[in-house]
C-alpha cells in the first residue's frame, strides 16, 4: 500500500519527506495547522521553531474562544471528578460537543455526595430547539431560554434576573432555577467554546462569580476539541504561550489575530501550509502560489497537495498520549488496531531531519 505521494505520483517515504523538507526550508512564511496527539504537537512546534512558522489548531476558531477566556478574563472551574462527586445541580450552557454527551449521561445516572435528594437537578441554557445531550432514565433537563434569543442574550437575562433586575424578556422556568440554586450545595455549569461566543463565556463566568458572593458554584470546562486543548497545554509548556503562536522573528510570539492560520491563508500571507490531522476534512481553499503539505490517514493523494504522506490515528494505529476531558489531564491510550502506519511525530521528525540536517529534540 502506498503511503507517500509527490503531487499525484507515488513516492518512497524518504523521497516525499525530502521534498517536503525542501519546501519547508525554502518557505518565507510557513504556517502549520494540526489536530494530533501530544507527541505530534511537540514535534510540530519544534519544527515550527526552526522554520519560523506560525501554528494553530486545525479548527482554531472554537479553541481560540476558549483560550481567550483563560488568557483575557479568567475562569472559575472545577475538575471532572469533583463534579461527579459534588455537583447536585448541573447546568448545561449551550450546545456541547458530542464527545461530552457520555459524561452528561454519566452525571445523570449517579448521585452526588452533597445531594439532599436521590438525583441531580439538570437545567439547560440556550434557545428553544437546541441540541441537548440525552439523560438516563428518560429524564429531561429544564429549559432556561428567552425564546429564540441567542445564548449570550439568554445568559445576560439570566444574570440580570438573578440580581433582581428587570429584563425585556424573562427567562423561562427561572423560578424553578432560583429554587434549585437556593437549595443547592454545589451547582456546576458545563460549558464549551464549541457553539458559544466569547462574550457568552465571559457572561457565564460573571454569573458564577455572582453566585459565589452568597454560596458557591463553579464551571466545568469541556473543550471543543480534546486534541486541541492538549495541544494548547503542550504549546504553553514549550513556549509559554497557547496556540496561535509564531516564530517569524526567531522567538515565540502569541498573537491570536496575526497568527490565525486560517486568516493568514485567506489573506495570501502564507506561502506554505503544513496540515497535520489523521481525520480527513475539507481543506480551506489554498492560494495558487501556496504549497500544501498534508499528513493524514489516507490511501490516496490529497488533491492540490505538493506532498501527501499517510499517518496513523492516535489511539487506533499507535499508542499515544492525549488530553482527556473525563479526567481533566493527559492520559496514555493503547492502539485499538495497531498498524504499520507511522505516527505524525515520526513523519514530522523525518521532515525536520531532511530540512535542517539534524533531528528534533525528543
Amino acid at each position: 500500500m502506498a503511503v507517500a505521494w509527490i503531487g499525484n505520483r507515488e513516492a518512497l517515504i524518504e523521497h516525499a519527506a525530502a521534498h517536503a523538507a525542501s519546501l519547508v526550508s525554502s518557505s518565507r512564511c510557513p504556517v502549520f495547522s494540526f489536530d494530533t496527539d501530544i507527541d505530534g504537537t511537540r514535534a510540530a512546534i519544534a519544527l515550527a521553531e526552526r522554520a519560523g512558522a506560525a501554528y494553530d489548531h486545525a479548527d482554531g476558531a472554537a479553541l481560540a474562544r476558549e483560550t481567550a477566556l483563560f488568557t483575557d478574563k479568567g475562569a472559575m472551574t472545577v475538575a471532572p471528578g469533583e463534579t461527579r462527586r459534588r455537583a447536585d445541580v448541573v447546568v448545561i450552557v449551550g450546545e456541547l460537543p458530542r464527545i461530552h454527551h457520555g459524561l452528561v449521561g454519566e452525571l445523570a445516572g449517579t448521585v452526588p455526595d452533597l445531594s439532599t435528594g436521590n438525583q441531580r437537578a439538570f437545567f439547560v441554557v440556550g434557545p428553544n430547539g437546541m441540541s441537548v445531550p440525552p439523560l438516563s432514565g428518560g429524564r429531561k433537563a429544564t429549559q432556561l431560554s428567552c425564546g429564540q434569543a441567542s445564548l449570550t442574550a439568554t445568559l445576560a437575562a439570566l444574570r440580570a434576573q438573578y440580581k433582581g433586575r428587570r429584563t425585556s424578556q424573562p427567562v423561562s422556568n427561572f423560578n424553578d432555577f432560583a429554587k434549585a440554586l437556593a437549595a443547592a450545595h454545589f451547582p456546576v455549569f458545563l460549558f464549551s467554546g464549541h457553539a458559544a461566543e466569547g462574550l457568552a463565556l465571559e457572561m457565564l463566568q460573571g454569573l458564577i462569580a455572582d453566585l459565589n458572593r452568597k454560596s458557591r458554584a463553579s464551571g466545568l470546562y469541556l473543550p471543543a476539541s480534546e486534541n486541541g486543548w492538549g495541544s494548547a497545554l503542550a504549546s504553553a509548556w514549550m513556549t509559554g504561550f497557547p496556540l496561535r503562536t509564531g516564530f517569524a522573528r526567531g522567538l515565540p510570539e502569541f498573537d491570536p489575530w496575526r497568527c490565525d492560520v486560517e486568516r493568514m491563508i485567506a489573506a495570501g500571507e502564507a506561502d506554505l501550509h503544513l496540515r497535520i490531522s489523521a481525520a480527513t476534512a475539507q481543506l480551506q481553499k489554498k492560494r495558487a502560489r501556496m504549497a500544501l503539505i498534508v499528513l493524514t490517514k489516507t490511501e490516496k493523494p490529497v488533491a492540490g497537495a505538493a506532498v501527501t504522506m499517510a499517518i496513523g490515528e492516535a489511539g487506533v494505529d499507535h499508542d499515544a498520549v492525549v488530553y482527556s476531558s473525563r479526567t481533566g489531564s493527559l492520559r496514555s491510550i493503547d492502539a485499538q488496531a495497531a498498524s504499520q502506519l507511522p505516527s505524525a511525530a515520526t513523519i514530522i521528525r523525518l521532515i525536520a531531519t531532511h530540512a535542517f540536517l539534524e533531528p528534533l529534540p525528543c
